[in-house]
């Protein structure tokens, strides 16, 4: 699926350039409280910070969050959904981790500005410790070189992506709640009509005596959503 970049305001999002390169799309779309997340998810409660290590082959990426959803046409006529996607204050610079240093090479970069009461202690002392602003989120991306990066740095994303590069993105996906088997897995209901007192039930769900028990991971209703999503190769 198509992914527009925006640079207004939102939350949680992570973009990798995949192989090629290309866009840059500027969509207008009112925000929506669907916040998507490259890297974390946004729930009522405070969202601990955490680090994400990406692949090294695919260089270094942002954060960013989705907005909304629209449609863009192709030259030939072509519908595409595409998925809106803002920049808030931050994809900043907060550790450059060196072999020497650390073992590997790698950049860290920290995403959405927060309040000094919204991060603990040893947060703020690593961020403080670098000079950069407070941040919610931070991502770890693994590079086979760092010597084009500084603590500090603010990293701009129509210098990282081009019109129409193929990007990995990833992030956490909208809780959606207890769901039936029919959502959640994709199930047939049964027939409506003609007798059948069969319509969105899970039907059996294992065999009698033998095994005796509900095998592990089967599918069944229950919680939707929040969960790690990743697509590949989704164009700008």
């Amino acid at each position: 699926m198509p992914v527009a970049s925006l640079s207004p305001p939102s939350l949680g999002h992570c973009c990798q350039k995949s192989l090629p390169f290309s866009l840059k799309s500027s969509f207008l779309s009112n925000p929506t409280k669907t916040q998507f997340s490259f890297a974390l998810k946004t729930t009522q409660k405070r969202a601990s910070s955490h680090i994400v290590s990406m692949s090294m082959e695919a260089g270094i990426g942002v954060m960013g969050t989705k907005l909304g959803m629209m449609s863009y046409f192709e030259t030939d006529g072509t519908v595409v959904p595409v998925t809106v996607v803002g920049f808030r204050e931050g994809n900043i610079v907060t550790q450059v981790k060196t072999s020497a240093t650390d073992g590997y090479d790698a950049v860290q970069v920290g995403y959405r500005r927060v309040r000094d009461k919204k991060l603990t202690k040893p947060e703020l002392g690593h961020l403080g410790k670098t000079g950069v602003i407070p941040m919610r989120h931070l991502q770890e991306f693994r590079l086979q070189s760092v010597e084009e990066f500084e603590t500090g740095q603010k990293l701009a994303v129509e210098e990282i992506f081009k019109e129409r590069d193929l990007v990995d993105v990833s992030g956490t996906t909208i809780g959606k709640g207890f769901q039936g088997g029919i959502k959640r897995h994709n199930f047939k209901r049964g027939q409506m009509s003609h007798g059948s007192k069969s319509h969105r039930a899970l039907g059996s769900i294992g065999a009698g005596t033998t095994p005796g028990r509900v095998y592990k991971g089967k599918k069944m209703p229950g919680r939707m959503g929040v969960a790690k999503e990743r697509f590949e190769n989704s164009r700008l």
